[in-house]
């Protein structure tokens, strides 16, 4: 089944960037839809971005267009989330989430939880 870690979290300052990557295992069908979520204490998960590996078609959230940019890299298996000018609102757990059947992923749709069936663990970013 799906597999997928993500990596690259850490602490940095205000302003200064970040790379989280997520190796996804069994993710090779362009009809996956993959994307970041984030989550702090005592709040729900909220969407960041998505992409579908089809077409590359990504959508972001409003408080991260123009700062974040997500990617993937066929060859590795490999979606990224590139983090520039980091505020600390950023602040969250992130996670890389999975979908394969991505029929139904579409401007309405990408950023429901609820509409991704595999999750990774989570990679913590901490903006001071």
């Amino acid at each position: 089944h799906v597999q997928l870690v993500e990596s690259g979290g850490g602490s940095v300052q205000a302003g200064g960037s970040l790379r989280l990557s997520c190796a996804a295992s069994r993710v090779t069908d362009a009809r996956f839809c993959m994307g970041w979520f984030r989550q702090v204490p005592g709040k729900e998960r909220e969407p960041v971005a998505s992409i579908f590996l089809g077409t590359s078609y990504t959508y972001y959230v409003d408080s991260v267009r123009g700062r974040f940019t997500i990617s993937q890299d066929n060859a590795k298996n490999t979606l990224y989330l590139q983090m520039n000018s980091l505020q600390p609102g950023d602040t969250a757990m992130y996670y890389c989430a999975a979908e394969p059947d991505g029929e139904n992923w579409n401007r309405a749709t990408w950023d429901r939880a609820s509409g991704y069936d595999y999750w990774g663990q989570g990679t913590q970013v901490t903006v001071s």
